[in-house]
């Protein structure tokens, strides 16, 4: 596998953990707070002060979005591909061992007692609320692995992928769109640039509402909803890739909008992380990063086993 792309999807996969970690102290907490405690005065924090902890998270913790992530990465290393009943079962141990901050819809599915091809389905048929950000928070690990099958494939993986937890298909489409974002980045072509044609994909009753969260003048202070919601959190972290012109500067954007600040930071970190590559992430950003897993043996993962989780997610 060519270097460069190797080392795009390392950052890939460290750039979205990274964001989730970074952004999770400040989770609800109004714009600006970010910068506030950490002001950009050419001096970043010495030491990483910035993975600061705080809210019930440790420094450098990450929480639901990377453990999902990890959690999905590993069914579709040790099944070869994508084993949708095994995914949803690892999911709901996942659940079932108690996880911090996990999502209310999230865990609403995968804890209750309907099978994996219904559970999400009936969730939205009761309530018509499911376009939160969810699915999308754990898209990167699954964007990496099917970026070698191509834009229609590695689409329809995240579609039915988002599904599983996610009814309403808004939210399938916005985890879609990122597969092939983050597709397109790992090829070295601009991600940005390759908007028109990704939304074209996009499902017709779907893509007015993308193209408008997508286009290049909007803000995040024209979202109609919380950042909690799939086309948003999408759009929030395109602005903040799109406004920026490195790794570090479009994270600290992301976290600076305030609200659901880890999975914004998660999402942004994840496309920067393939734009920029590795050699991009802050080494004092990942010195204290690690990855809890409920429902996966006590284990917790560092930087040198989510480098070797996205080498072989890469190399598939």
């Amino acid at each position: 596998m060519p270097q460069r792309r190797a080392g795009r999807a390392a950052g890939a996969v460290i750039g979205s953990a990274v964001g989730d970690a970074l952004g999770a102290p400040f989770e609800f907490g109004p714009p600006g707070m970010f910068s506030a405690r950490f002001p950009d005065s050419g001096g970043r924090a010495p030491g990483g002060g910035e993975m600061c902890g705080g809210g019930g998270w440790d420094p450098g913790e990450a929480t639901d979005d990377t453990q999902q992530a990890v959690h999905l990465a590993e069914s579709l290393l040790e099944n070869g591909g994508l084993d949708l009943p095994d995914v949803f079962a690892r999911l709901r141990r996942w659940a079932a061992a108690d996880p911090k901050d996990i999502g209310i819809q999230t865990e609403q599915v995968l804890t209750g007692d309907l099978p994996w091809d219904l559970a999400a389905a009936v969730h939205f048929r009761s309530t018509a609320r499911a376009a939160g950000n969810g699915s999308l928070m754990r898209a990167t690990t699954s964007a990496v692995y099917f970026a070698p099958a191509g834009r229609a494939a590695t689409m329809d993986a995240a579609r039915r992928i988002a599904a599983l937890t996610h009814g309403d298909r808004a939210a399938w489409e916005g985890t879609a769109v990122f597969h092939e974002l983050v597709r397109t980045a790992l090829t070295g072509d601009d991600p940005l640039a390759a908007l028109p044609s990704v939304l074209a994909d996009v499902h017709p009753d779907h893509r007015e509402r993308y193209a408008a969260v997508l286009a290049p003048d909007w803000h995040p202070d024209r979202a109609t909803e919380f950042n909690g919601a799939v086309w948003p959190c999408l759009g929030s972290a395109v602005w903040a890739l799109r406004t920026t012109a490195s790794f570090e500067d479009a994270l600290r954007a992301a976290v600076d909008l305030g609200g659901d600040t880890d999975t914004v930071a998660a999402v942004t970190g994840g496309l920067a992380g393939a734009v920029y590559g590795l050699a991009a992430v802050p080494a004092r950003w990942t010195g204290t990063l690690h990855v809890p897993l409920p429902g996966g043996g006590g284990r917790v993962l560092r930087l040198p086993e989510l480098l070797g989780l996205a080498e072989r997610l890469a190399a598939r």
